[in-house]
């Protein structure tokens, strides 16, 4: 499916978030709401509503080496296979083992990095493909996701840093948010969205807006917010 003028997979971001838009629990890589959150009276009730709608998101999933790493898949017992094709973005996080970890769970795994060296060239996997550039460039690895694998639609679930990319970039054609009914706080703490800060009004069109096509109310005080950008 094409978007508009480019060639490129139709790109949701999809995310669980506090009602102050914090994606983690603090700034240290210790603390992570996939961990956090079900210690938390009020907050852990609700939680297994975000991992179902995740369950029916696109069948390619873009992520990055940090997070999964954060998460612990270079620790990790290798898992079962899925009909999920992954995407990570990754340039030194993730070891040969969590190349393997993703190798055993994907239909098919593609790294791309910016790191010649890589532990994913040591792997040997049938599905793994490894997209090299010198300089991390979303639009052109979105436009080789589509034109070279076959890549229509993907739930981009990455970090604060990447997500600015994308959208600075214009490259999110959906925003899928589950609200969790916490409030976190910490300036260093990772958003939804993070990387350089505007300085300026001229700057103001690289902004994203947004239009609202549903709301839902989930339960135990959690919400589901879905958006499409404004082109």
């Amino acid at each position: 499916m094409a978007v508009g003028d480019l060639r490129r997979p139709v790109t949701t971001l999809f995310m669980l978030s506090s009602v102050d838009g914090k994606i983690s629990t603090g700034a240290d890589d210790s603390l992570d709401v996939d961990t956090d959150f079900p210690l938390l009276d009020g907050v852990k009730e609700g939680l297994h509503q975000y991992y179902k709608i995740e369950r029916t998101t696109d069948l390619w999933s873009l992520n990055s080496g940090r997070v999964q790493a954060k998460v612990g898949v270079n620790e990790r017992d290798m898992p079962s296979k899925s009909p999920v094709s992954f995407v990570v973005i990754d340039s030194a996080h993730l070891t040969e083992r969590g190349v393997r970890y993703f190798c055993e769970l994907s239909k098919l795994f593609v790294l791309v990095t910016t790191n010649a060296n890589h532990p994913a060239y040591a792997v040997q996997a049938d599905n793994l493909r490894i997209i090299y550039q010198p300089e991390l460039n979303p639009r052109a690895m979105l436009e080789l996701l589509y034109s070279d694998f076959g890549c229509e639609r993907i739930t981009i679930q990455t970090g604060g840093t990447l997500n600015a990319l994308f959208l600075r970039e214009k490259l999110f054609d959906f925003v899928d948010i589950v609200v969790a009914p916490v409030l976190i706080g910490g300036r260093d703490t990772a958003t939804l969205i993070d990387g350089a800060s505007l300085v300026s009004r001229g700057q103001l069109g690289s902004l994203g807006a947004l239009k609202l096509e549903n709301c839902e109310v989930l339960q135990d005080s959690y919400l589901r917010l879905r958006y499409s950008a404004i082109k």
